[in-house]
């Protein structure tokens, strides 16, 4: 019986690279299996090291001789010469730590993080993982080995959101490679002060590489399901408004609804891809999303 990841997502278990890594494969597989996937091996492999066997492995890579020499089993550990590299570029500004239903965008787009790295590393892709905000960098070259996917877990659950998005155009000088294929995919809230976020984004873009951008929003967000007079708060820079919410309602969904329609024609024009990821959105659309893209790239 499938196990429903909803059921995981917890802080507790967010917060421990075991509990992320668990997360991430039972989303995977529950998506893989729903959709007749296959866990593929690829063309063009060359050999690069043993590791033990582990369940779910492809029998195909077994090393017949290591077991009759050593009556233990073993895979034979590859590598794809695609130089396919998929890097995760999130925003680690304070506004991300907008919450509902006792999560935070952060939680949502480390689960995120952790399912797409999950299944790209089992493609045989190079993975990365950046973060930052105007106060700290955080950054873990892609690599395709398999413990580099424990310390791209730990590296994810230690990001910690402060301040706002740096307003330096040369943030993104070194956050891409411009002579190889690469699939980035930027995790934000794409809440800004002065278009810094859509600029970075923009700047990202190059003729060998895919880039989307997931624009994370929560239910309350899109629906200002609010009633009487409400106190909102700036996290970015402590500024508090009251308002009335019924008066408020209409212009903000106006206003809403305008800014997410700009941003996303601006980034299609720029062939950056654009997917608004609602929180109480089940995470295989985002799966189906990083396979589409993908294989454009292959």
């Amino acid at each position: 019986m499938k196990q429903d990841y909803h059921q995981l997502l917890k802080p507790e278990l967010i917060k421990s690279v075991s509990g992320l890594a668990l997360i991430a494969r039972v989303i995977v597989d529950g998506y893989l299996s729903g959709h007749n996937h296959s866990r593929s091996v690829g063309p063009g492999m060359e050999f690069s090291q043993f590791r033990n066997y582990e369940p779910g492995d492809d029998l195909r890579l077994l090393d017949w001789k290591m077991l009759a020499r050593s009556g233990r089993y073993y895979i034979r550990q590859s590598e794809i010469k695609s130089n396919i590299a998929v890097k995760f570029i999130l925003d680690a500004s304070t506004s991300m730590l907008h919450k509902e239903e006792g999560l935070t965008k952060m939680d949502y787009a480390k689960i995120l993080v952790a399912s797409l790295a999950y299944l790209s590393q089992n493609q045989g892709d190079a993975v990365g993982l950046f973060a930052l905000n105007d106060h700290r960098l955080y950054s873990l070259y892609p690599k395709v080995q398999k413990q580099h996917f424990n310390r791209l877990m730990l590296e994810l659950i230690n990001i910690e959101n402060e301040g706002k998005w740096p307003e330096d155009p040369n943030t993104s000088k070194n956050l891409h490679d411009r002579s190889h294929k690469e699939l980035i995919f930027f995790i934000t809230d794409l809440y800004e002060h002065s278009e810094e976020l859509t600029s970075f984004v923009k700047r990202l873009k190059t003729p060998k590489n895919e880039v989307v951008v997931l624009h994370l929003m929560g239910k309350n967000e899109l629906e200002f399901d609010y009633k009487g007079m409400v106190t909102f708060e700036d996290l970015e820079t402590g500024a508090r408004r009251k308002v009335d919410a019924k008066t408020a309602k209409k212009q903000y969904l106006i206003a809403l609804e305008e800014m997410m329609k700009n941003t996303k024609n601006s980034l299609l024009a720029n062939d950056i891809g654009y997917h608004l990821f609602k929180l109480d959105e089940n995470i295989g659309e985002a799966l189906q999303v990083f396979l589409k893209k993908r294989n454009k790239l292959i």
